[in-house]
């Protein structure tokens, strides 16, 4: 195998050509950003893209959305490092769209109008649901932006060679300032054309590096198997379950958890949720999954080949001793396959992706703040015209800046970002999923209910990730060096999602409100046939 490290030891390629590629990228997108900024002249364009974005086109921009860097750079170095354990990942992220399209879709788009708490408002007291919802949507987005904003600062920090604490974080700053740029300018149809044209960059990249590993191997998967098993680490059998979880009883019980995180929290995803209201109609909210499914399920074989590769073809050591570790395995096995310019191309590719997953992330969390709880909370539906735009646009800009502080705390820490995004998924699928089920098909389900659901999902979800072994007491965690873990599963996801179906249940019957059977009437009409739904979109 040729020396990966070009430059010197801290970076690949050559910096100059990385960056070169990387700017066109930015470039490009910044360009269609700014023409598709043109049109935002309301709320409903500005978060939902004027409702007229097509089936077809909403299932790439939801598979631009979801194949995030976890799904590119996680997982492909989780494959590499731990092989079967590793596509476990892929197998949840996808099988979760199931629940996706079967429970939520059609019912999301056919009740509300630009957000989540629309829905679960919709038959509940207004103010607490709402900023209940607000919270839960900001929670789960700065978590999901803490791994977007380790990749990015991990990725530049490969392709341009900087080394030290405080070139990393810098790093991290310039690109979160440029997400924030996208956001402030383009709204939800500049985020979608951008998510587009990555998810279209992302499939092509990620089929040119999936035949070129197979060529390296005779177009013989078995050989590319047998290549990583015989360069893998010692002790760790790739083809195997039991590299990453399994070893012990606590261990089986993590995976458990991460497999039910994953599995239901693609359904309580805000980010994802909110790209149902771009479309006109359900139907077209029904065929964007669909595609969605097709393109992300495709992408996650070539993940398979791709990460099996650079485990056979780079190996696990250089992985792990480069800027980034784990999350460094596909930019490694592109320089490998084709120099510097695959490098570039794939590297930029990479950051595009980055570069749409958090945009859509951030316009989900400032539209809910300002839709939820500035215009209707706080202002009571008496806003002036765009003042809730100004207000989402204000507060995209602090999130942006939250996300940045805790991106330098994750990129500094090395954690695996397909991990902190199972994170998220832990979050969305205690704090929402359990709620918005419950508000869909109880018709007993009172404000009490949702409340106590989303608060105690949150309260106990967080709460437990903060005392486990992912914040302190072991060398991966994000501080080493002390320990006050006392919960032993690295996700929550078994206790906090169970927990919060029951507290909604508890809740419930110990609620003395009366459900409004009349609104219960009206949602299961909309939420079913899309009758009155037009009139949501109008309202």
């Amino acid at each position: 195998m040729p020396d990966l490290l070009a430059a010197d030891s801290a970076t690949i390629g050559n910096p100059i050509i990385n960056i070169s590629i990387f700017g066109v990228f930015v470039l490009i997108t910044l360009v269609i950003t700014f023409r598709a900024s043109r049109t935002n002249k309301s709320a409903a364009d500005y978060y939902a893209a004027g409702r007229n974005i097509s089936g077809t086109q909403n299932g790439l921009a939801i598979a631009g959305d979801y194949l995030s860097a976890a799904s590119f750079l996680g997982i492909a170095g989780a494959i590499a490092l731990y092989g079967y354990d590793g596509f476990l990942y892929s197998i949840g992220f996808l099988v979760a769209w199931l629940v996706a399209l079967l429970l939520v879709a059609e019912l999301m788009r056919n009740t509300a109008r630009f957000t989540m708490a629309d829905v679960l408002a919709f038959r509940m007291r207004q103010g607490p649901v709402r900023t209940a919802a607000a919270i839960s949507t900001l929670a789960v987005s700065l978590f999901y932006l803490l791994a977007q904003m380790a990749g990015a600062g991990g990725l530049v920090t490969l392709l341009l060679g900087v080394t030290g604490e405080a070139a990393q974080a810098l790093v991290v700053v310039l690109v979160g300032a440029l997400m924030i740029i996208y956001v402030l300018v383009g709204g939800m149809r500049g985020t979608t054309y951008v998510q587009i044209i990555k998810a279209s960059l992302l499939i092509a990249g990620a089929l040119v590096m999936t035949l070129w590993v197979l060529a390296k191997f005779g177009f013989n998967l078995s050989a590319l198997l047998g290549g990583a098993a015989a360069n893998a680490q010692p002790g760790v059998d790739v083809l195997a379950p039991g590299a990453q979880y399994g070893a012990t009883d606590t261990s089986k019980l993590d995976f458990v958890s991460l497999g039910l995180a994953l599995v239901l929290g693609t359904a309580g995803l805000p980010h994802v949720l909110m790209r149902f209201y771009t479309v006109p109609t359900a139907k077209d909210a029904r065929r964007s999954v669909v595609w969605a499914i097709w393109l992300i399920g495709i992408f996650y074989l070539f993940s398979l080949v791709i990460g099996y590769g650079a485990g056979a073809l780079v190996g696990p050591e250089a992985i792990l001793g480069a800027p980034g570790a784990v999350n460094a395995a596909a930019p490694l096995l592109a320089f490998e396959l084709g120099g510097t310019v695959l490098l570039g191309i794939i590297a930029g590719v990479a950051f595009a992706t980055i570069l749409a997953v958090v945009a859509g992330l951030t316009i989900t969390a400032s539209a809910s703040f300002a839709h939820d709880v500035y215009a209707s909370v706080i202002k009571k539906g008496n806003v002036p015209p765009n003042g809730e735009v100004r207000i989402a646009r204000i507060t995209a800009v602090v999130i942006g800046a939250i996300s940045i502080g805790l991106g330098i705390l994750a990129l500094q820490a090395g954690l695996n970002i397909a991990f902190l995004v199972a994170l998220a998924f832990a979050v969305a699928a205690s704090a929402n999923l359990p709620t918005i089920l419950y508000t869909l098909f109880w018709k007993r389900f009172t404000t009490q209910g949702a409340l106590w659901s989303m608060y105690g999902g949150l309260i106990a979800c967080i709460g437990l990730i903060i005392f486990s072994p992912v914040v302190s007491g072991a060398e991966t965690s994000m501080f080493p060096d002390v320990d006050f873990a006392w919960f032993p599963l690295n996700n929550p996801g078994l206790v906090s999602i169970p927990l919060s179906f029951f507290l909604g249940w508890l809740g419930t019957v110990l609620s003395k409100e009366r459900p409004d059977e009349a609104k219960w009437a009206e949602l299961e009409v909309r939420a079913l046939t899309g009758i009155g739904a037009e009139k949501a979109v109008q309202h």
